[in-house]
């Protein structure tokens, strides 16, 4: 099997690319995080109108008994691409496959994957957008025909072979449907956005889990929490395992509004949910580029991250809640974002110009 794969019959484990990252990436986290994961439709909170029409679709593809047509996944980190993609095989009762786009590096590696495919089985692509455009051509006819071709010997004595494939269900993810190819994303006869939840879809997940996890967790506190988790349904169970610690620690174990403002008040995670790093982005916006507009790269410099994950993880949820705003010339703040931290905007306008000079970095 190829390296930069991982086969499981059991459409419960999820794969190391949508891990969550960081210091809270420990062993028991990601046991805690595949068990919160749901395997069956119902059992997925949130995403009502995705998830009526996922229903159709497999109960069609049960009925004809063939694979289900090829499904495109795009929108914000967090909300349940990789987890759809598990629920999909479970439902259909078939083997899933999960790998990266940017770990498929020849099309050799692509086609030991697509010939070790049972019939009707799934390939689930993370980040799908990183797809090599060597290996993006080779895996035209595959999703098309259902066949690829293999070059035998090099030179003058070259020749094609072509090997048919069983028919499978490509499942593809991606953060950035942007920077997919048209020919791409033409051959996907599913394309499925996913959008941030809200905060009762946010307060049941966090119920769910706790129940999963054991952790006594009052109403009103699922609710504190789920209204801090940017919309995500990763981070609300990221901060509910960081209060449940909390409170082990310095409480009763059971997850309270006071032990859970304290706790959060701890991680940094503010009223509206912005977190150290949206604060420092707007900090340094409105402080050294008095509001905007400035590129995303300057910006990645002066807060000391890589672009690519503000414009990914960051830039979203701020743009989302009101706080940033993307034009043609940069990145602004806006009014909210002064309001939030406390100041004036300029002329009392969006919050562009100077901003007041002795706003501190965090």
């Amino acid at each position: 099997m190829s390296p930069s794969a991982r086969r499981t019959p059991d459409p419960a484990a999820p794969p190391a690319s949508d891990r969550v990252a960081g210091p809270e990436a420990l062993p028991e986290d990601l046991q805690e995080e595949q068990r919160l994961r749901p395997l069956a439709l119902d059992e997925f909170v949130g995403q009502p109108d995705l998830k009526e029409q996922l229903r159709i679709f497999i109960e069609a593809a049960r009925r004809r008994g063939e694979a289900l047509d090829h499904v495109l996944f795009h929108g914000p980190p967090g909300l349940g691409k990789t987890t759809l993609a598990s629920i999909l095989a479970h439902e259909l009762g078939v083997e899933i496959t999960h790998t990266s786009g940017p770990v498929i590096e020849r099309p050799g590696d692509l086609a030991g994957l697509l010939t070790n495919l049972p019939p009707r089985g799934i390939l689930f692509v993370d980040e799908i957008h990183r797809l090599s455009p060597v290996v993006e051509e080779y895996l035209y006819p595959a999703l098309e025909d259902f066949t690829i071709d293999i070059m035998l010997d090099r030179g003058p004595s070259a020749r094609s072979l072509k090997i048919n494939l069983e028919r499978f269900t490509l499942v593809g993810a991606t953060t950035r449907s942007g920077l997919l190819s048209s020919p791409l994303r033409a051959r996907f006869g599913v394309t499925m956005r996913l959008d941030y939840y809200g905060a009762e879809d946010l307060a049941r997940i966090v119920t769910r889990s706790a129940g999963i996890l054991k952790v006594e967790t009052e109403p009103e506190a699922a609710r504190e929490i789920a209204r801090r988790a940017r919309g995500t349904p990763r981070v609300a169970n990221r901060l509910l395992r960081r209060v449940r610690d909390f409170a082990l620690v310095r409480a009763d174990a059971k997850v309270t509004l006071p032990v859970t403002r304290e706790a959060l008040k701890m991680l940094a995670v503010d009223e509206r949910g912005l977190d150290e790093m949206d604060r420092r982005l707007l900090e340094a916006l409105i402080r050294k580029y008095g509001g905007g507009p400035v590129g995303l790269g300057t910006l990645a410099v002066v807060v000391g991250e890589e672009s690519g994950t503000l414009e990914e993880v960051y830039e979203p949820f701020l743009i989302q809640e009101g706080f940033l705003k993307r034009t043609p010339r940069g990145r602004e703040a806006t009014a909210l974002a002064y309001e939030h931290l406390g100041l004036k905007p300029p002329g009392g306008a969006s919050g562009t110009g100077d901003a007041q000079p002795e706003l501190p970095l965090s």
